[in-house]
């Protein structure tokens, strides 16, 4: 009985996710699809930027490392181009680096900051990068020119940023957070205090832009909603607890096709949820290391997610013969994903 206990205790793999080749040799900052077709790209604490073809045959899934890059200093954030050709990636050298991933070319430097970059963020829709910083600014980069085209004082340091146009939410230090209506960028457009009453770790802006979700380290989710009218359906709720132990909630993901969405924690698990049920639709067992950033790629029919270390119980607490970085890709099923059906006259009042 206890050998079994001891091997779930260390499995980093409870859920049978097919493993990416090649992971990085220290933590993963940031995960993300390209919008076009199945590259994954990962950012990590190791000051590299690395790329995977994923090819789905079936429910099979197979990887190939294809190329990365290097940054001077860790790397915290990427988002791709809409077109699918380039990545853009920041961390704490202070600069965004945009990088023509399937051409070759070398990456050039596109955006500075006078602190690290942690948030970046590709508005097709105005043709600009968006990058947010521990300087307390955001500023917006039209990539023909050196200088930010707009800078934006931020409240605080700069947490996370979700942008689903015309709507963007950064999330700030000191619980912050401030939507903007991206037809006037200049203006905040709303400021409110976190639903939650401690520190922010992700937002992710509905599908319909009406609103957005805020998930924290105290392993609660907070759904908000920015029309007046529509405050009686804010709600928060826990989840990535386990008894009286309290984990982060440190990823937030919208499925792109059924807007169900996803939470990652600290807890090493991550969860499906209808937020207009209200309810959950799937847990998944937990790896035995924390999940810092996951992502689905652009129909859904993958979810990436990173297992690794994440430094909340500080380096004596950093044992580097069992802390391996993975990350896995897991196929979701429609149980786990799509809405379930409404019961009776809902909506109708």
């Amino acid at each position: 009985m206890s050998a079994f206990g001891v091997a779930s205790a260390s499995n980093s793999n409870p859920n049978k996710s097919t493993e990416v080749v090649s992971p990085p040799s220290d933590g993963v900052s940031s995960l993300c699809f390209s919008p076009k077709a199945n590259y994954l790209v990962a950012t990590s604490w190791d000051s590299q930027v690395r790329c995977w073809e994923v090819t789905k045959n079936g429910t099979s899934l197979n990887t190939v490392a294809k190329t990365s890059m290097a940054h001077d200093n860790p790397v915290l954030c990427s988002a791709w181009k809409d077109d699918g050709t380039t990545v853009f990636s920041g961390g704490c050298d202070k600069q965004v680096k945009m990088w023509p991933l399937l051409s070759g070319s070398q990456p050039t430097t596109v955006a500075m900051h006078d602190a690290p970059v942690t948030q970046v963020a590709w508005i097709s829709e105005m043709n600009l990068l968006v990058s947010g910083s521990w300087d307390k600014t955001l500023r917006y980069w039209d990539l023909r020119q050196p200088n930010p085209v707009h800078t934006q004082q931020l409240p605080d340091r700069c947490y996370s940023l979700t942008v689903k146009h015309p709507l963007m939410v950064v999330a700030t230090a000191d619980r912050n957070i401030i939507a903007f209506n991206l037809q006037n960028p200049q203006a905040e457009f709303k400021r409110i205090m976190s639903p939650l009453k401690y520190q922010t770790r992700c937002v992710a802006a509905f599908p319909d832009q009406t609103g957005f979700l805020v998930g924290s380290i105290e392993g609660r989710v907070g759904v908000h909603h920015l029309d007046e009218q529509q405050q009686s359906k804010n709600f928060t709720f826990k989840c990535h607890r386990d008894g009286n132990d309290i984990y982060a909630v440190n990823s937030l993901n919208f499925h792109p096709v059924h807007h169900t969405f996803a939470t990652a924690g600290s807890d090493g698990a991550f969860n499906f949820w209808d937020k207009d049920s209200k309810s959950r639709l799937k847990a998944m067992p937990r790896c035995n290391q924390a999940i810092p950033c996951s992502s689905f790629n652009n129909d859904g029919s993958i979810y990436a997610y990173a297992v690794c270390y994440d430094w909340s119980k500080g380096a004596e607490n950093h044992n580097p013969s069992s802390a391996k970085t993975s990350i896995y890709l897991h196929l979701p099923l429609d149980t786990e994903v799509k809405p379930k059906p409404r019961t009776g006259a809902v909506g109708k009042k």
